[in-house]
C-alpha cells in the first residue's frame, strides 16, 4: 500500500480505539465526560503530530533541497479523508456491539459532519507537524554549517600562525650567520691591526729632500 493509504487506515483505527476508550471512561466517570473528551482529542492529536513530524524530518534529511522533497501535503490530505471516513464507519459499526455508547450518531452523521471534523483535525495537525519537522532539520543543518565554518576559520588561524612562526625562525636563522661573520671579521681585523706598530717617517720638502729643523736635525712627518 502507498503511504497515504497506510496513514489513513491507521488514523481511522486510532480514531475508533480512542472513541472506544472514551466511551468506556465516560460510562465509568460520567461527571468527568467533558475533561475526558479533551484528553481523548489530545491523544489523537499527539499521534498525528508525532507521525507527521517524523515524516517532515525524514523528508528534509533525504531531500535537503525543498524543491526535491516529497509532497507530504497531498499524502496527508488523502490520509485525512480515508481516516475520517473509515473512522466514522467503523465507529458506527462498533457501536452495535458494545454496551456503552460511542455517541449515538447515525451513519449519515458519521460519514458527513463527523468525518469532516476528523479530516480537518488530521490535515491541519499533520501540516503543522510536517512544517515543524522540516524546520528542525533546517536549524540543525545551519548549526552544523556554522560549526564547520568556525572550525575551518580556527584551523586557518592555526596554519597562518604556524607559517608566521616558521618565517620568523627562518629569518632569525639566516641573520645569525651574517652577524657571526661580521663579528668574526671585526675581531680578525682588530687582532691584525689593533697592535700594529706605527712608523714615523721623516718630513720631506716638495723636491723630495729631507726637511731640517732649526737645530739641523731631520724633522718627522708630525713635526717632532
Amino acid at each position: 500500500m502507498t503511504g497515504w493509504a497506510v496513514r489513513g487506515i491507521s488514523m481511522g483505527l486510532v480514531n475508533v480505539v480512542v472513541r472506544l476508550l472514551l466511551g468506556a471512561a465516560v460510562s465509568m466517570w460520567p461527571l468527568s465526560g467533558s475533561a475526558l473528551r479533551w484528553v481523548a482529542y489530545a491523544l489523537v492529536l499527539l499521534v498525528i503530530i508525532v507521525w507527521a513530524g517524523i515524516d517532515g524530518i525524514r523528508d528534509r534529511r533525504k531531500h535537503p533541497d525543498p524543491d526535491d522533497g516529497e509532497d507530504l501535503t497531498m499524502v496527508w490530505i488523502k490520509a485525512a479523508v480515508v481516516g475520517g471516513l473509515l473512522g466514522g464507519l467503523l465507529s458506527w459499526i462498533v457501536d452495535f456491539f458494545v454496551d456503552f455508547s460511542l455517541g449515538q450518531n447515525g451513519l449519515v452523521f458519521e460519514l458527513t459532519s463527523g468525518a469532516a471534523f476528523t479530516i480537518l483535525t488530521i490535515f491541519i495537525a499533520a501540516s503543522i507537524a510536517v512544517f515543524a519537522g522540516r524546520q528542525i532539520v533546517n536549524r540543525e543543518a545551519k548549526k552544523k554549517l556554522a560549526t564547520s565554518d568556525a572550525e575551518r576559520a580556527h584551523d586557518r588561524q592555526l596554519v597562518n600562525a604556524g607559517q608566521e612562526n616558521r618565517s620568523r625562525q627562518g629569518e632569525a636563522t639566516q641573520s645569525e650567520p651574517a652577524r657571526s661573520e661580521t663579528q668574526r671579521s671585526e675581531t680578525q681585523w682588530a687582532s691584525e691591526h689593533g697592535e700594529a706598530d706605527t712608523e714615523v717617517f721623516s718630513a720631506v720638502d716638495a723636491d723630495g729632500k729631507p726637511r731640517l729643523d732649526k737645530r739641523g736635525r731631520h724633522g718627522s712627518a708630525d713635526g717632532s
